[in-house]
């Protein structure tokens, strides 16, 4: 596995649910990037927080290179914080909702490489480029080039 993107779970009606899926055209276009840069994505929806923290421990023990993490309402989470720095995969912070200026909701880790929010369900399109010229192949396959 070489890329994850875990979305974690959404607070409604004082109880966790999982987020609403990505728009399908997004998520073929996200899995059909990777390809094209000769990466694998996968991705995870997790329900509360524990899934999110086996999410992280099994991206660990696969050995993944590079994560895309949407906490959701588990951003505030001291275990969701402590399990992320724990696994020492660098990622890249992702929240699909609008907003002027990208704000890190995790707390600063020197594996957070950059955060992608303000675009909508864009802003997953925009991590997955951001990670894609980390790992050195950005340009595999496309015209496009997003400094980090």
């Amino acid at each position: 596995m070489s890329l994850l993107l875990i979305r974690g779970p959404e607070r409604r009606a004082h109880h966790n649910e999982p987020p609403p899926p990505l728009p399908p055209q997004i998520l073929r276009g996200l899995a059909a990037r990777a390809a094209a840069a000769g990466k694998t994505l996968t991705v995870r929806v997790c329900a509360n927080e524990a899934e999110y923290l086996h999410a992280l421990d099994s991206a660990r023990r696969a050995h993944t290179e590079l994560l895309l993490l949407d906490p959701g309402s588990a951003a505030g989470s001291a275990r969701l914080h402590e399990a992320v720095d724990h696994t020492g995969i660098p990622y890249i912070e992702v929240h699909d909702d609008a907003c002027e200026a990208p704000e890190p909701r995790l707390p600063p880790s020197p594996a957070c490489l950059a955060v992608a929010q303000g675009y909508r369900a864009q802003s997953y399109t925009l991590a997955l480029e951001m990670a894609l010229e980390h790992l050195g192949c950005a340009e595999c396959e496309s015209e496009r080039h997003v400094g980090t």
